[in-house]
Protein backbone atom coordinates (compact mmCIF):
# COMPACT_ATOMS: atom_id res chain seq x y z
CA UNK A 1 0.00 0.00 0.00
CA UNK A 2 1.19 3.32 -0.77
CA UNK A 3 0.65 6.69 1.14
CA UNK A 4 1.24 10.37 0.86
CA UNK A 5 4.25 12.09 2.13
CA UNK A 6 3.72 16.02 2.65
CA UNK A 7 6.42 18.44 3.42
CA UNK A 8 7.41 22.24 2.89
CA UNK A 9 9.69 24.36 0.84
CA UNK A 10 11.92 27.34 2.01
CA UNK A 11 9.12 29.71 0.30
CA UNK A 12 6.12 27.50 2.01
CA UNK A 13 5.02 25.61 -0.43
CA UNK A 14 3.05 22.56 0.28
CA UNK A 15 5.02 19.70 -1.69
CA UNK A 16 4.03 15.70 -2.07
CA UNK A 17 5.57 12.54 -2.60
CA UNK A 18 4.04 9.20 -2.64
CA UNK A 19 5.73 6.65 -0.98
CA UNK A 20 5.80 2.91 -1.46
CA UNK A 21 7.04 1.35 1.91
CA UNK A 22 8.81 -2.06 2.65
CA UNK A 23 10.67 -4.36 5.29
CA UNK A 24 14.36 -4.14 6.00
CA UNK A 25 17.15 -1.56 6.04
CA UNK A 26 18.60 -1.88 2.31
CA UNK A 27 18.87 1.78 0.58
CA UNK A 28 15.56 3.49 -0.71
CA UNK A 29 14.86 4.65 -3.89
CA UNK A 30 13.57 8.08 -4.51
CA UNK A 31 12.29 8.72 -8.25
CA UNK A 32 12.00 12.11 -9.88
CA UNK A 33 9.84 12.28 -13.12
CA UNK A 34 9.95 14.80 -16.37
CA UNK A 35 9.29 17.80 -16.91
CA UNK A 36 5.47 18.27 -17.99
CA UNK A 37 4.45 14.32 -15.87
CA UNK A 38 4.13 13.59 -11.61
CA UNK A 39 4.73 10.87 -9.56
CA UNK A 40 1.98 9.14 -11.20
CA UNK A 41 4.59 7.66 -13.82
CA UNK A 42 5.90 5.59 -10.89
CA UNK A 43 3.34 3.87 -9.62
CA UNK A 44 3.92 1.09 -11.54
CA UNK A 45 7.60 0.78 -11.12
CA UNK A 46 7.14 1.84 -7.21
CA UNK A 47 5.18 -0.74 -6.54
CA UNK A 48 7.43 -3.56 -8.23
CA UNK A 49 10.36 -2.08 -6.26
CA UNK A 50 8.52 -2.48 -3.02
CA UNK A 51 7.54 -5.73 -3.71
CA UNK A 52 11.40 -6.73 -3.68
CA UNK A 53 11.71 -5.40 -0.12
CA UNK A 54 13.32 -2.08 -1.23
CA UNK A 55 11.01 1.42 -0.20
CA UNK A 56 10.70 3.87 -2.82
CA UNK A 57 9.49 7.59 -3.28
CA UNK A 58 7.95 8.96 -6.04
CA UNK A 59 8.12 12.93 -6.10
CA UNK A 60 5.83 14.94 -7.42
CA UNK A 61 8.16 17.90 -8.29
CA UNK A 62 6.77 21.36 -7.61
CA UNK A 63 3.87 22.54 -10.02
CA UNK A 64 3.02 19.01 -10.61
CA UNK A 65 0.57 16.38 -9.36
CA UNK A 66 -0.64 16.94 -5.54
CA UNK A 67 2.23 19.80 -4.72
CA UNK A 68 1.50 23.26 -5.13
CA UNK A 69 2.39 25.55 -7.97
CA UNK A 70 4.55 28.38 -7.13
CA UNK A 71 3.13 31.95 -7.62
CA UNK A 72 6.63 32.88 -8.48
CA UNK A 73 7.27 30.40 -11.02
CA UNK A 74 10.34 29.17 -9.66
CA UNK A 75 10.48 26.12 -11.89
CA UNK A 76 14.29 25.70 -12.26
CA UNK A 77 16.61 22.96 -11.17
CA UNK A 78 18.18 24.86 -7.84
CA UNK A 79 14.60 25.25 -6.77
CA UNK A 80 14.12 21.45 -7.20
CA UNK A 81 17.13 20.44 -5.87
CA UNK A 82 16.46 22.08 -2.54
CA UNK A 83 12.67 20.40 -2.61
CA UNK A 84 14.00 17.52 -2.44
CA UNK A 85 17.58 18.20 0.01
CA UNK A 86 14.50 19.46 2.20
CA UNK A 87 12.35 16.10 1.96
CA UNK A 88 15.00 14.36 2.90
CA UNK A 89 15.75 15.83 5.76
CA UNK A 90 12.07 15.71 6.77
CA UNK A 91 11.86 11.82 6.67
CA UNK A 92 15.57 11.17 7.68
CA UNK A 93 16.42 9.79 4.55
CA UNK A 94 20.61 9.80 4.97
CA UNK A 95 21.22 8.31 1.72
CA UNK A 96 18.89 6.82 -1.35
CA UNK A 97 18.99 5.70 -4.62
CA UNK A 98 17.79 8.05 -7.30
CA UNK A 99 15.86 7.02 -10.55
CA UNK A 100 15.63 10.43 -12.68
CA UNK A 101 13.60 10.56 -16.22
CA UNK A 102 14.48 13.53 -18.14
CA UNK A 103 14.64 16.67 -16.19
CA UNK A 104 14.57 14.30 -13.18
CA UNK A 105 17.82 12.96 -14.05
CA UNK A 106 18.81 16.77 -14.73
CA UNK A 107 17.82 17.24 -10.71
CA UNK A 108 19.68 14.09 -9.70
CA UNK A 109 22.79 15.02 -11.24
CA UNK A 110 23.30 18.66 -9.74
CA UNK A 111 22.04 16.68 -6.44
CA UNK A 112 25.39 15.13 -6.54
CA UNK A 113 27.02 18.61 -5.97
CA UNK A 114 24.40 20.09 -3.36
CA UNK A 115 24.49 16.88 -1.57
CA UNK A 116 26.81 14.81 -2.09
CA UNK A 117 26.24 12.23 0.37
CA UNK A 118 22.56 11.75 -0.47
CA UNK A 119 22.70 10.31 -3.59
CA UNK A 120 24.25 6.67 -2.98
CA UNK A 121 23.55 5.22 -6.40
CA UNK A 122 21.48 6.98 -9.84
CA UNK A 123 19.47 5.73 -12.76
CA UNK A 124 19.30 8.31 -15.22
CA UNK A 125 16.55 7.63 -17.99
CA UNK A 126 17.05 9.08 -21.37
CA UNK A 127 19.30 12.50 -20.38
CA UNK A 128 22.83 13.59 -20.21
CA UNK A 129 24.25 16.55 -20.19
CA UNK A 130 23.84 17.57 -23.65
CA UNK A 131 20.50 17.18 -25.07
CA UNK A 132 19.43 17.40 -29.01
CA UNK A 133 18.08 19.86 -30.26
CA UNK A 134 15.34 17.70 -32.08
CA UNK A 135 13.88 16.70 -29.04
CA UNK A 136 14.19 19.60 -27.24
CA UNK A 137 12.12 21.61 -30.07
CA UNK A 138 9.47 18.99 -29.83
CA UNK A 139 9.27 19.33 -25.62
CA UNK A 140 9.30 23.12 -26.59
CA UNK A 141 6.21 22.80 -28.55
CA UNK A 142 4.30 21.07 -25.75
CA UNK A 143 4.97 22.41 -22.85
CA UNK A 144 2.35 24.81 -21.24
CA UNK A 145 0.60 24.56 -23.97
CA UNK A 146 -2.08 21.60 -23.26
CA UNK A 147 -5.15 22.30 -25.07
CA UNK A 148 -8.72 22.54 -23.28
CA UNK A 149 -10.01 18.66 -23.64
CA UNK A 150 -13.48 17.79 -23.30
CA UNK A 151 -13.50 14.15 -22.31
CA UNK A 152 -10.79 11.54 -21.46
CA UNK A 153 -11.11 10.19 -25.06
CA UNK A 154 -9.79 13.94 -25.41
CA UNK A 155 -7.48 13.77 -22.72
CA UNK A 156 -6.12 10.03 -24.44
CA UNK A 157 -6.26 11.65 -28.19
CA UNK A 158 -3.61 14.04 -26.79
CA UNK A 159 -1.00 11.28 -24.62
CA UNK A 160 -1.32 9.97 -28.25
CA UNK A 161 -0.43 13.15 -30.34
CA UNK A 162 2.12 14.18 -27.70
CA UNK A 163 4.28 10.34 -27.38
CA UNK A 164 3.02 8.27 -30.37
CA UNK A 165 6.46 8.29 -32.33
CA UNK A 166 8.34 8.15 -28.85
CA UNK A 167 6.11 4.73 -27.55
CA UNK A 168 4.96 2.99 -31.00
CA UNK A 169 3.83 -0.10 -29.55
CA UNK A 170 0.94 1.19 -27.32
CA UNK A 171 -2.39 0.61 -27.89
CA UNK A 172 -5.84 2.47 -27.02
CA UNK A 173 -5.70 1.30 -23.67
CA UNK A 174 -2.19 2.38 -22.73
CA UNK A 175 -3.22 6.17 -24.55
CA UNK A 176 -6.20 5.81 -21.83
CA UNK A 177 -4.00 5.14 -18.86
CA UNK A 178 -1.61 7.53 -19.58
CA UNK A 179 -4.27 9.92 -20.02
CA UNK A 180 -4.84 9.48 -16.35
CA UNK A 181 -1.38 10.54 -15.29
CA UNK A 182 -1.27 13.40 -17.25
CA UNK A 183 -4.18 15.09 -16.69
CA UNK A 184 -6.64 15.75 -13.67
CA UNK A 185 -10.10 16.78 -12.63
CA UNK A 186 -10.22 20.41 -11.28
CA UNK A 187 -13.36 22.44 -10.78
CA UNK A 188 -15.11 19.80 -12.91
CA UNK A 189 -13.00 20.22 -15.83
CA UNK A 190 -10.21 18.09 -17.37
CA UNK A 191 -6.81 19.57 -17.11
CA UNK A 192 -3.09 19.21 -17.77
CA UNK A 193 -1.57 18.24 -14.35
CA UNK A 194 0.59 20.58 -14.23
CA UNK A 195 0.99 24.28 -14.03
CA UNK A 196 1.48 25.90 -17.37
CA UNK A 197 4.29 28.65 -15.47
CA UNK A 198 6.90 25.55 -15.78
CA UNK A 199 6.98 26.76 -19.48
CA UNK A 200 9.09 29.87 -18.96
CA UNK A 201 11.54 28.29 -17.36
CA UNK A 202 12.40 25.72 -19.55
CA UNK A 203 12.17 28.80 -22.36
CA UNK A 204 15.14 30.49 -19.92
CA UNK A 205 17.32 27.21 -19.93
CA UNK A 206 16.72 23.80 -18.38
CA UNK A 207 20.21 22.63 -18.22
CA UNK A 208 22.79 22.95 -15.05
CA UNK A 209 25.33 25.99 -15.38
CA UNK A 210 27.87 22.79 -16.87
CA UNK A 211 26.40 19.98 -17.64
CA UNK A 212 29.31 18.01 -17.83
CA UNK A 213 30.85 19.04 -14.84
CA UNK A 214 27.52 17.54 -12.61
CA UNK A 215 27.59 14.64 -14.64
CA UNK A 216 31.44 14.12 -13.70
CA UNK A 217 30.21 14.99 -9.85
CA UNK A 218 27.49 12.29 -10.16
CA UNK A 219 29.90 9.73 -11.86
CA UNK A 220 32.20 10.25 -9.48
CA UNK A 221 32.78 7.29 -7.58
CA UNK A 222 29.17 6.26 -7.45
CA UNK A 223 27.39 3.12 -9.66
CA UNK A 224 25.19 4.65 -12.28
CA UNK A 225 22.77 3.30 -14.56
CA UNK A 226 22.08 5.20 -17.76
CA UNK A 227 18.93 4.20 -19.72
CA UNK A 228 18.14 5.25 -23.30
CA UNK A 229 16.14 5.09 -25.49
CA UNK A 230 16.56 3.11 -29.11
CA UNK A 231 14.58 5.51 -30.82
CA UNK A 232 15.75 8.79 -28.39
CA UNK A 233 15.61 11.83 -30.38
CA UNK A 234 17.01 13.55 -26.91
CA UNK A 235 19.78 11.88 -26.19
CA UNK A 236 22.12 10.90 -28.46
CA UNK A 237 23.90 7.59 -29.09
CA UNK A 238 27.24 9.20 -28.76
CA UNK A 239 26.60 11.27 -26.11
CA UNK A 240 25.32 8.06 -24.13
CA UNK A 241 28.54 6.49 -25.68
CA UNK A 242 30.51 9.20 -24.45
CA UNK A 243 29.10 9.32 -20.23
CA UNK A 244 29.22 5.26 -20.37
CA UNK A 245 33.70 5.74 -20.75
CA UNK A 246 33.51 6.80 -17.11
CA UNK A 247 34.14 3.43 -14.50
CA UNK A 248 31.35 2.91 -12.62
CA UNK A 249 28.62 3.58 -15.56
CA UNK A 250 26.56 0.92 -17.13
CA UNK A 251 24.68 1.69 -20.49
CA UNK A 252 21.55 -0.19 -21.17
CA UNK A 253 19.67 0.53 -24.17
CA UNK A 254 15.98 0.23 -24.42
CA UNK A 255 14.77 -1.15 -28.30
CA UNK A 256 11.86 0.26 -30.01
CA UNK A 257 11.46 3.31 -27.58
CA UNK A 258 12.19 7.19 -27.53
CA UNK A 259 12.40 9.94 -25.27
CA UNK A 260 11.50 8.48 -22.77
CA UNK A 261 11.05 4.65 -20.99
CA UNK A 262 7.71 4.80 -19.13
CA UNK A 263 10.18 1.93 -17.24
CA UNK A 264 7.69 -1.03 -17.40
CA UNK A 265 9.31 -2.31 -20.70
CA UNK A 266 11.29 -5.83 -19.84
CA UNK A 267 14.49 -4.31 -20.98
CA UNK A 268 14.14 -1.55 -18.36
CA UNK A 269 13.02 -3.57 -15.47
CA UNK A 270 16.14 -5.83 -16.47
CA UNK A 271 18.49 -3.18 -16.16
CA UNK A 272 17.11 -1.55 -13.56
CA UNK A 273 16.24 -4.75 -11.12
CA UNK A 274 20.21 -6.20 -11.89
CA UNK A 275 21.88 -2.70 -10.99
CA UNK A 276 19.11 -2.56 -7.79
CA UNK A 277 20.31 -5.71 -6.59
CA UNK A 278 24.02 -5.26 -6.51
CA UNK A 279 23.39 -2.09 -4.02
CA UNK A 280 23.01 -2.20 -0.27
Amino acid sequence: MSAGLWWESAEGLRLHAVDYPAAGDTLPVICLHGLTRNARDFAALGSWIAAQGRRAIAVDVRGRGLSAWDPAADYRLRAYVDDVVRMADRFAIARAIFIGTSMGGLITMELAGARPGLVAAAVLNDVGPELAAAGLTRIASYTGKAPPVESWADAAAYARWQNEQALPHYREADWAAMARRLFRERDGRIVADYDPDIARAFADGAMPADPWASWERLADGRPVLLLRGGISDLLDADIAARMAERPGVTLATVPGVGHAPMLDEPAAREAIAGFLARLP
